[in-house]
């Protein structure tokens, strides 16, 4: 398998140095997902994910921040207290999503699945590059910034599945902020699934990945991405 993605316009301190890649070769992929890992973690950790999701002709970019950090404070800081990462990192997402644009991917073929403070960095990319996607995950995570507005986020989603999942106990994310993007996510047209499971803490419960693999299982390509035999 050789993937490669040139990527153009990143930023310090994420400029993509590190991507590692899963499930099928660019070249045989029909569809892709981009996948965030969390705080303190490698990519290598969302790699072990994608054993439990659906691979035909699926192919997984996973990049790795910079220090294993995404941003360097709390998502419900104030923005500027979390640059210049919490932009490099938008940047580098968007960076991504143009070369698989230039391997013949649209976004509606183009996943997001976030955990943590990568589910945080992926909705917030969204919302602020809204456009059709094939889907988008958030587990564990929400919009960012100290406060957060409908106000400050334009654009349409066009009925892209959007999916919420968090605990009722995860005492870095709280409930209200869940709340505050789902209605945010729903203003901009996204087709929005919201659960809060008791008691999980902060981690991935296997609920989410079934509701990820429905999702997936349902997905339609839009075109198929040309031959890059």
């Amino acid at each position: 398998m050789y993937n490669v993605l040139q990527l153009d316009k990143t930023i310090s301190p994420h400029q993509g140095e590190n991507i590692i890649f899963a499930g099928s070769a660019i070249e045989e992929s029909d569809s892709a997902m981009i996948l965030l890992h969390g705080r303190g973690a490698e990519a290598a950790s969302m790699k072990g994910l994608t054993a439990e999701l659906e691979t035909e002709r699926m192919v997984y970019i996973i990049p790795e921040a910079r220090n294993y950090t995404w941003y360097p404070l709390r998502f419900i800081e104030k923005r500027e207290l979390n640059e210049p990462a919490l932009t490099s990192g938008l940047i580098l997402i968007d960076a991504i999503v143009n070369a698989l644009g230039n391997n013949g991917f649209q976004k509606a073929n183009i996943y997001i699945l976030g955990f943590s403070q990568g589910a945080c960095l992926g909705v917030e990319y969204v919302a602020r590059y809204p456009a059709r996607f094939a889907g988008v995950f958030a587990l564990s995570g929400g919009l960012i910034g100290e406060k957060i507005s409908v106000n400050d986020y334009h654009g349409d989603l066009d009925h892209t599945p959007v999916f919420f999942g968090c605990s009722d106990s995860d005492i870095h994310i709280p409930a209200q902020r869940i709340d505050e993007s789902v209605r945010i996510f729903e203003n901009l047209n996204a087709d929005v699934t919201k659960k809060i499971y008791p008691d999980l803490g902060h981690a991935i419960n296997q609920d989410e990945m079934n509701f990820i693999n429905k999702i997936l299982s349902a997905r339609k390509v839009i075109q198929d991405a040309p031959s890059r035999m």
